[in-house]
């Protein structure tokens, strides 16, 4: 009872944003699951760890076992993650995204910081996190050629190009 009502208390974000309490124990019981279901595709690992992470801060130590059991190249995406759900934490828990920020600051790892810090060069990532967790799509960078959540069905060539603001 007690650690469901700290969970409750430690959310920084809306029900509707909020992982489910079922991935929560499966990450903090096998964090290296995560990878094993989203297997290369890291824009899934990015908004998938931060939703994990501002749902329930106190799951940091998984983070620091999926940094461990992570390929180097996927470690700029927990990076990433960490810096978008720190972002989330912001304005409805700076506590929690103090915790956050000093995580990814005493971690060691090259990539991870570097991942860190390019998402926080990115204005962006908070709206991307949350269009991401609604399940909206986001619009493809540089013209890409496959679409859909496998990218496994060819894009409308004759799609407009959205312009920049």
């Amino acid at each position: 009872m007690v650690s469901s009502s700290d969970a409750c208390r430690a959310q920084c974000v809306e029900f509707s944003d909020r992982a489910s309490q079922l991935e929560l124990d499966t990450f903090v019981k096998s964090p290296s699951s995560l990878l094993e279901r989203l297997r290369n595709d890291k824009e899934k690992l990015r908004y998938r760890l931060s939703a994990l992470i501002a749902t329930n801060p106190s799951v940091l130590p998984s983070v620091q076992t999926l940094i461990s059991a992570s390929a180097s190249s996927d470690r700029s995406a927990i990076g990433a993650a960490l810096r978008i759900a720190e972002e989330r934490c912001t304005s409805t828990k700076p506590d929690a995204a103090r915790k956050i920020r000093d995580f990814a600051q005493r971690i060691g790892d090259l990539n991870v910081q570097s991942g860190y810090s390019a998402a926080g060069e990115d204005n962006s990532g908070p709206q991307q996190a949350q269009s991401q967790s609604k399940g909206l799509a986001r619009p493809p960078r540089g013209g890409a050629l496959l679409d859909g959540e496998w990218k496994t069905k060819l894009a409308d060539p004759f799609k407009p190009v959205p312009l920049p603001n």
